[in-house]
């Protein structure tokens, strides 16, 4: 199945020692277009980017990558990421009003989908925030009676929303709508849920699995990650490597996961976990070794499995 991706892209201005900023090209969606599309997934990014001159950087990035973009440009400027690291962990800052990715129809993307055949559709991050999770709605639950596979990875990001009760009732409507899921322990934390330690994932696997995701991811930071796929499931630890940061390193980790399951069906999904979930993290551990989110190709992934 193709992958075709509806979320943010921005420039996160990285604050230097000295207070200068340093864009970078990021967006959790855009990474993760960017992260499958490396893996050899055709990889479609459905948003439009904007006329100015990082929206132009941003379009160059995915076709240097192979992704293939919405050939129409915006008027409105790139959204800004204002981002600070601490201790290698990023905080975030945004600027998202008035902006490019946010400059379409839910007719438009409906349209757009409806011309192509179905595959995989993925969203999440900021597009869950309202307002705009409305539109979002709109587009999964047109998008699924179409026979669109939906992927989430929920990526909360709760310092930008304004009300953080309304937040979360948003993102628990897109996830009854997900078919393939990935959250953190932080998401789950934010959601108010208790059961949010790598131990309890089995736990918070059935929770989920009855509301109708198929194929799981759920991470845990420094201490690993948990796939499941129908019955099956396997947790694993990160793989030790030199890290220089870890932004985008969960979008790496989703796009790869995603990259192998849309070319599996469910029986195949579950044979192939041991090796889904070592590609995956492994991939997420090359990506933090870079500086931002520079996903490996799949073939520096296969030099190391």
């Amino acid at each position: 199945m193709n992958l075709y991706v509806l979320g943010e892209s921005l420039m996160d201005c990285l604050v230097q020692p000295d207070g200068s900023m340093l864009p970078v090209k990021g967006g959790s969606p855009y990474n993760m277009a960017r992260a499958a599309s490396l893996q050899g997934t055709h990889t479609t990014y459905l948003n439009p980017l904007s006329q100015d001159v990082f929206g132009q950087a941003l379009r160059e990035q995915l076709a240097h990558d192979g992704v293939h973009v919405n050939p129409q440009a915006s008027t409105k400027p790139t959204a800004l990421a204002v981002v600070h690291l601490q201790a290698g962990q990023p905080a975030y800052g945004f600027y998202r009003e008035g902006i490019a990715d946010r400059d379409y129809t839910n007719a438009d993307m409906v349209a757009a989908l409806r011309a192509q055949t179905p595959g995989v559709l993925h969203t999440g991050s900021l597009m869950l925030i309202p307002p705009e999770h409305h539109k979002i709605l709109g587009i999964l639950r047109q998008a699924k009676s179409m026979g669109w596979v939906i992927s989430v990875d929920v990526n909360m990001r709760p310092s930008v929303a304004p009300n953080l009760q309304a937040y979360n009732a948003a993102v628990e409507e897109v996830i009854d709508l997900a078919d393939w899921l990935k959250a953190s322990d932080e998401d789950l934390q934010t959601l108010g849920y208790t059961a949010c330690t790598q131990a309890d994932a089995a736990q918070m696997a059935d929770q989920l699995l009855q509301r109708g995701v198929k194929r799981l991811a759920l991470t845990y930071g420094a201490q690993g990650a948990y796939l499941r796929v129908g019955d099956q499931s396997l947790s694993a630890p990160v793989p030790s490597v030199d890290v220089i940061d870890t932004v985008g390193a969960g979008d790496t980790f989703w796009g790869n996961c995603v990259s192998l399951w849309s070319q599996m069906n469910e029986a195949q999904a579950q044979a192939g976990l041991h090796d889904t979930l070592q590609h995956a993290l492994w991939a997420a551990a090359l990506n933090c070794t870079r500086r931002g989110c520079q996903p490996p190709l799949r073939s520096e992934v296969a030099a190391l499995l």
